[in-house]
Formats: C-alpha cells, sequence, structure tokens
C-alpha cells in the first residue's frame, strides 16, 4: 500500500492508496499560492524619470587657423625635453613664459606660429628643437545665450559657427519661448532672427555668424 505523508500549515497527515483522490486535491487546492506581483500603471501626465544634459559641445579646436588669446590653455611639448614642456596659460597680457624661452608673445598667434617662435628660441639651447602647441582650452572667445533654453550661459567660440549652429549648443528651447524673437546684440547692433523660418530655409540672410562677445538673447 502506498502511503504519502502531506504538511500543511504545521499539521501532518498521513494518505495511502486507498484515501479518496478528493482529499488530496482539496489540499492541494487549499494550499496558498503566491501571486505574482503587479507592476504599478504609470499615470497619464506623468512625467518621465528626469535624465542628466549632456554638456553641449563646443566643437573642436581648428590648430591650424585658431588665434590664441588671453587666458587661453595651451598644452606645449618639446621632443625629449620634458623640463621645460607642460600647461601654459596665456596671461592677461597675452605673454607665456618658458623655461630657455623666457617669455614670449602667444596671443594673436595660431599654434603653428607659436611653435614656429618658440623653436627659434629653442635653437640657441638644442639641437632641432620640435614645438607641439595645442589649445587645450578656449577662455578668450566666447559668446553668451540668455533666456528661455534649457542650456544657457558662455559658450567658448572654439570654431566659426553660425546662428543657428550656436542655438543647437542650447540643448534645444523651453516651452514657452518665442522662436520667432530670437535676436543677437554685438555692441550696440541688434540683429533679429526667426528660428521657425531659418531651421526651414527661409530668410537664411538672418543666420550670421557669431563673433566673439555676441549675447543672443530668447525670449
Amino acid at each position: 500500500m502506498l502511503k504519502l505523508l502531506i504538511v500543511l500549515s504545521g499539521t501532518a497527515w498521513l494518505l495511502t492508496s486507498a484515501a479518496p483522490l478528493g482529499i488530496a486535491q482539496k489540499f492541494a487546492e487549499d494550499e496558498p499560492v503566491a501571486k505574482p506581483e503587479k507592476q504599478k500603471k504609470k499615470k497619464k501626465g506623468q512625467p518621465a524619470a528626469p535624465v542628466a544634459a549632456e554638456a553641449p559641445s563646443s566643437g573642436t579646436i581648428d590648430q591650424a587657423t585658431y588665434v590664441i588669446g588671453p587666458e587661453d590653455v595651451l598644452k606645449i611639448s618639446v621632443w625629449h625635453e620634458n623640463d621645460i614642456s607642460g600647461s601654459f596659460d596665456v596671461r592677461p597680457d597675452g605673454m607665456i613664459s618658458m623655461q630657455l624661452v623666457n617669455e614670449i608673445k602667444a596671443a594673436g598667434l595660431t599654434p603653428t606660429q607659436l611653435a614656429a617662435a618658440i623653436t627659434e628660441r629653442l635653437t640657441k639651447f638644442i639641437n632641432h628643437p620640435e614645438v607641439n602647441v595645442q589649445v587645450m582650452k578656449v577662455n578668450s572667445k566666447k559668446y553668451i545665450i540668455y533666456g528661455e533654453v534649457n542650456h544657457s550661459g558662455a559658450f567658448p567660440l572654439t570654431t566659426p559657427i553660425t546662428f543657428l549652429e550656436a542655438l543647437s549648443n542650447a540643448s534645444g528651447f523651453r516651452d514657452f519661448a518665442n522662436t520667432k524673437k530670437i535676436y543677437l546684440l554685438r555692441g550696440t547692433t541688434k540683429f533679429s532672427f526667426n528660428y521657425k523660418d531659418v531651421s526651414k530655409g527661409k530668410h537664411m540672410e538672418q543666420n550670421i555668424l557669431v563673433q566673439n562677445g555676441d549675447q543672443i538673447f530668447v525670449p
């Protein structure tokens, strides 16, 4: 005879093969079964979890054409001469100071031109010096965006960019931005900009190049 021991809620039950099948079924039915946890439904209109905005891209510095300015940060490397290589801040007067080279004017020159000037100075002390100059950070040229944009503030002007490209660095407009009434101030001169038209290829004369010190307002 087949015997079956069933333990339910701390009580032992002994069933034999002669026991009615309905009893065993009843025990199985009475045993609680864990129900899968229901997923919470998202309410309509509930905003998604905030996502950190990416930093706006300022563009790649064109080392061949970029003109160095005060407060820019330069990386100057002299081949096999680690003692005189390193990072250099351009002073407000446009000068930098290096070992052996002493003071040399950097502002107003491209990285290539400055490398040539440093090389000429170093030939008095080093045979065939190889100098490389790179702009690591632009602090001397910038434009500013104000108003109804997701990312306002100052942006480095590393390469020539248009009005439309400058606005793209602001990570989009806020809900109530008046994109038809955007304008740029350059000194006392005001340039109007209709984003909706220009983005559709209309009135492209409004898509001017942004210059150092320009201020863009998005009402």
